[in-house]
């Protein structure tokens, strides 16, 4: 049992290490929609397990249900997002350095 659950984890380690490096190498993408594909996709997902909520009692249950499932399937969407955000930033900044060295040719 021990040998199994540490191979999940090594799987999930892998797969979390390469989406991240994949997000990070189509944020540095020159047009800007490659790199939300992935943060579309994990938001897309968090409003499908909205979806699977399952009937509770009352509406404050269900109120509750719904909220925490949002909230915790839009944490991978956030983490893209700061992803996207940081690449794109750095590569503004290149292109205005860029833009300044052309100028002061």
């Amino acid at each position: 049992m021990a040998r199994a659950t540490t191979i999940l984890f090594v799987i999930l380690i892998v797969f979390a290490v390469g989406g991240t490096l994949l997000q990070i190498f189509l944020s540095k993408r020159e047009s800007k929609w490659p790199g939300l594909v992935l943060p579309a996709i994990t938001f897309l997902y968090s409003v499908l397990m909205m979806l699977n909520v399952t009937a509770m009692e009352t509406a404050r249950a269900v109120i509750a249900a719904l909220l925490s499932a949002f909230i915790m399937g839009n944490i991978p969407t956030l983490i893209l997002l700061a992803i996207y955000f940081v690449c794109r930033e750095k590569r503004h900044t290149r292109s205005e350095v860029d833009k300044m060295r052309i100028s002061d040719l």
